[in-house]
């Protein structure tokens, strides 16, 4: 069944609405405007943890509604419910219909249709059982028990959701989308004497829980989460200054989102509040760095056949061997710029407006053996994990913990350090990007990103890189 199949069921036959009145309706409230959209949500979603031997929680729940918004120059009415009914919908008509009072615009061409199917469209909660839930979390915990005499703690949960979208424009014109998403992680403290260290993986993706289920899958990630551990309890302190980073491919990219992806949103860069703007055709990052946000990944995270706007996901190319080629657009700053919507629009859910924001966005690999990356650091950082980070979208300064670092001794890695932080500005380490890996990868599918209060999943990317000349904060001198 089609996305558009299923949402009339979902819209107007479950909950009763009539197409041709709500069209009418939307219709009347956007006259005048220059676009907007009624935007309709059906979201169920799920979780489950455990932790000391016991699942800890369980909780489902179910949520609906609708935002209609109109947009009028640069500025925008929006009103949302959590109720599907047309009174409700006319009510919010009558309020978004303010902000193009006088204004006398012409709707914006729609989005183009597509067909294509990036996930399934099947429900992952009803998909597997209770029961069988509960059993794979008892699992996760005896394995990782078993796997060492130093495991203190476990801790795992899953995750799952089931998104319906409608989206009905001004001229009537439709478009849906069916997304599922899950999410498993483990968590594993380890103690020896008084020194205690954790770890965690995770992993994810617009999938059913079928494939985390199996044994290689789930033993992978409290593997992996025990590895962080252990490493962590012998790690030494990191060193503090200026020195040589390599960051190791997939998850570093978080870095990349943060310190370089927003910047490159179309919002920011309109309002000339980004670290980018006025640079477009410019070398802004050294040659052989290419940086792409792609949205039609199949079964990514960051992934969407439609963005919240009904426009379909693409692969944006912003960076292309140094030169700033692109930003990531939703439709109103896309209009407000001159240019074309790249399918980024997105909101966390109904009672949100959407904006400019990443999907999957990754940086391509190069020419370089990782290897041969390593080889060529006399000594620096090889910061293989990171953890939480902060940035100035304005001034691209970034602060990032390394969950898992190691120094570089004479080309080789060394022993593990604990405490490093890089130090630096997102446009500046794009210039100092000297060794390119041939390795990238993909994160295992656990991002959620943060812009003006909204979170929605994402995805990152990236090969092994060189950057020469970071500040690295430590807790011993170099």
């Amino acid at each position: 069944m089609s996305a558009i199949d299923q949402t009339d069921d979902l819209f107007f036959t479950q909950a009763g609405l009539d197409r041709a009145r709500l069209e009418r309706l939307v219709g009347d409230s956007l006259h005048g405007a220059d676009d907007g959209e009624l935007y309709l949500e059906y979201t169920q979603s799920e979780g489950l943890s455990w932790d000391d031997g016991k699942l800890k929680s369980a909780s489902f729940d179910t949520s609906q509604g609708f935002g209609l918004r109109a947009v009028a120059g640069e500025t925008t009415g929006y009103s949302h419910a959590s109720i599907l009914t047309e009174d409700a919908v006319k009510r919010a008509g009558e309020t978004v219909r303010a902000v193009q009072a006088g204004h006398g615009g012409s709707l914006a061409e729609p989005p183009q249709g597509t067909n294509r199917q990036l996930y399934t469209d099947t429900n992952p909660l009803s998909a597997v059982p209770f029961e069988t839930k509960v059993n794979l979390l008892a699992a996760i915990d005896a394995y990782a028990r078993s796997k060492d005499s130093r495991v203190r703690q476990v801790s795992a949960s899953i995750s799952g959701s089931w998104q319906a979208v409608r989206i009905i424009r001004g001229d009537g014109r439709h478009a849906a989308d069916i997304r599922p998403l899950v999410r498993v992680n483990v968590s594993v403290v380890v103690g020896e004497g008084d020194r205690m260290e954790s770890g965690s993986h995770g992993a994810g993706g617009r999938t059913g829980y079928d494939f985390y289920l199996e044994p290689a899958q789930w033993q992978a990630a409290a593997d992996e989460a025990l590895r962080q551990a252990l490493v962590r309890l012998d790690a030494e302190e990191a060193p503090a200054g200026e020195m040589t980073v390599v960051l190791g491919p997939g998850w570093p990219g978080i870095l990349l989102h943060e310190a370089i992806g927003h910047g490159l949103e179309g919002d920011f860069n309109r309002k000339k509040t980004s670290a980018f703007s006025g640079l477009m055709g410019q070398r802004v990052a050294s040659p052989g760095v290419t940086v792409i946000d792609d949205g039609t990944m199949p079964d990514r995270r960051g992934s969407l056949t439609v963005d919240d706007e009904g426009t379909p996901t693409r692969s944006t190319t912003l960076i292309e061997d140094g030169i700033l080629v692109g930003y990531m657009q939703d439709r109103m700053n896309a209009r407000l710029m001159g240019m074309a919507p790249t399918g980024n629009g997105r909101r966390q859910s109904y009672a949100h407006h959407p904006m400019p924001r990443m999907t999957n966005t990754v940086m391509l690999g190069g020419d370089k053996a990782p290897e041969e990356i390593l080889a060529s650091v006399k000594r620096g950082l090889y910061a293989v994990n990171f953890a939480g980070g902060q940035v100035d979208i304005t001034n691209g300064k970034f602060v990032f913990s390394a969950s898992e670092a190691y120094l570089i001794e004479d080309g080789k890695i060394g022993p593990a350090v604990k405490g490093a932080t890089l130090i630096g500005n997102g446009p500046d380490s794009l210039t100092k990007v000297s060794m390119v890996g041939n390795d990238m990868a993909l994160d295992p599918g656990i991002g959620t990103c943060g812009k003006e209060g909204q979170g929605v999943p994402v995805g990152v990317g990236q090969p092994t890189l060189r950057i020469d000349g970071l500040t690295v904060g430590g807790t011993r001198a170099a």
